[in-house]
Formats: structure tokens, sequence, C-alpha cells
């Protein structure tokens, strides 16, 4: 009876938050898609700085080792940028020369190195968001086989922060996919392994506790290198003065939801 509930409290917290994100981000703020990169980066920022890596830190793995891993997992992001770049840039060399042999580095080659960074950042958000549902779902295991209503409210508590961060995930994994639906069965099918962390953490909870704060630490990384080496960027271009405070309105509201998710999910465990 523990591993059905286990299943069903991952599944409603790991893939409803995704579905609960897309009803926010592409229905009711649908109209603001333009924003919706600046929000992702907030959201990706404040859920490594304000949840993730503080859970890590708070265990008994030395921060040296941790700090070590997020510089691994960035310097490997960076790595993986560079191998979608050649290789993209690569498939068009041919097509980047003029009938004098002169290489074009103005407006034809831009749009590659675009696509190649876009394309990097979804997988690197995937990546990210796999693990950190995995780890969501082994402690909200590790909550059930405490205490079924602990379980519960640990369920409720992912539900609420995963929110706001899938909005962010969305918006990135958009402009790497054919249309808003692949999107969504992309982000909800790394949503799907909360349930694979909650059977996991059924079985091997106390082996894995042990692992769980690299898990966190990792997929940290990966939302930082988004945030930082691809959305950030992007949003550095000369604007207006409305539409810089547009993009300041909407990077704050994606670090604000994703604290009070914070504060509010914190809150229930309290009680």
């Amino acid at each position: 009876m523990t591993l059905a509930t286990i299943l069903l409290a991952t599944l409603l917290a790991g893939i409803g938050s995704v579905w609960l994100a897309a009803l926010l981000g592409f229905g009711l703020l649908a109209r603001y898609t333009q924003h919706m990169l600046s929000l992702a980066a907030g959201a990706l920022l404040a859920t490594s700085f304000t949840l993730l890596l503080p859970e890590a830190f708070e265990s008994d793995v030395e921060p040296s080792r941790l700090l070590t891993t997020v510089l691994a997992c960035l310097i490997f992001f960076f790595l993986l940028d560079k191998a979608e770049l050649w290789h993209h840039g690569h498939e068009h060399h041919h097509g980047e020369h003029d009938h004098a042999g002169h290489h074009h580095h103005g407006s034809a080659a831009q749009p590659a190195q675009d696509q190649g960074l876009l394309r990097s950042g979804g997988w690197a958000v995937l990546t990210g968001d796999t693990l950190h549902c995995f780890a969501d779902g082994v402690l909200i295991a590790s909550a059930f086989v405490a205490d079924p209503a602990l379980g519960w409210l640990a369920a409720l508590a992912v539900l609420m922060h995963e929110v706001p961060h899938h909005m962010g995930d969305l918006a990135v994994v958009r402009e790497t996919s054919v249309n808003r639906r692949m999107a969504v069965i992309k982000v909800s099918l790394a949503g799907a392994f909360t349930a694979l962390g909650g059977v996991v953490g059924f079985y091997l909870v106390d082996q894995l506790k042990a692992y769980l704060p690299y898990f966190l630490v990792v997929a940290a990384s990966s939302f930082l290198y988004v945030a930082l080496a691809d959305l950030i960027p992007q949003l550095q271009k000369k604007l207006s003065a409305c539409e810089t405070l547009a993009q300041l309105f909407w990077l704050a509201m994606g670090l604000t939801l994703v604290m009070v998710a914070a504060a509010l999910a914190h809150g229930s465990h309290a009680h």
C-alpha cells in the first residue's frame, strides 16, 4: 500500500506540477511569451541558490566536494556548448562562404551559434530537471516511510515549489522544441522521474541518502549554467526604459515565485 501511495503522490507532484505550470505559462500568461525567458532566468537562479544548494550544503558532505562538483558540472556544460557550436558550424561551413570564397562573420553565422546555444541550453535544463525530480522522489519516499502524513506534506511541498520552476523550464525548452505540446511532453518526462525516484527511494532510501546532495548540486549547476550562460546574455541588449523595466519585473517575478513557494513549502514541513 505504501509503494502505491508513493507512486500516486510522486506522479501528482512531478507531472501535475508540469501541467499546472503549462496552464499558467502557455495559457493564462501566454500573451507575455516574450517575458517568459526573463521569468525563467529568475526561477532557475532562485531554485539553485535558495532551494537546491542550501539543501545540499545541509548534508554531512564536505562543502569543498560539493563546490568541486559544481565547478566540474559548469565546465562540462561549457564543453557541451562548444561541442554543439563546433558540430553545427562544421555542418554549415560551406554555406558560410560566398562565390569569392570569403567567410561571412555577420548574420549568417550568428543564428547558427544561437541555435547551438538553445539546443544545449534545453538539454542542460532537462538533464538538471530530471536529476532534481529524481531527488524529489527520493525525498518524498523517505517522508512516506517515516510517516504517511509527512509524505503527503512533502509531495504538496514539491508540487508548490516545482510549479514556478517548471514555468521557467518550459520557457527554455519551448525555444528548442517544435511546438508547445512537445515542450510539455519533454518536461513531463523529466517530471516522471519523480515517480522513479519514489520507487527507488522506497527500496534503497538508506543507501541513496548519501548521494542526494550530489544529485541536488548537479541539478543546481545545470540551472545556473543555463541562466548565466544562455538566458541572461539574451537579455543583455539595448532596450527602452519601459522594456528594461519589464525585463527586470519578470526576472524579479521568477525569483519571487520560487522563493515564496519555498517559504510556503518549508512552512508546511514545519507543521
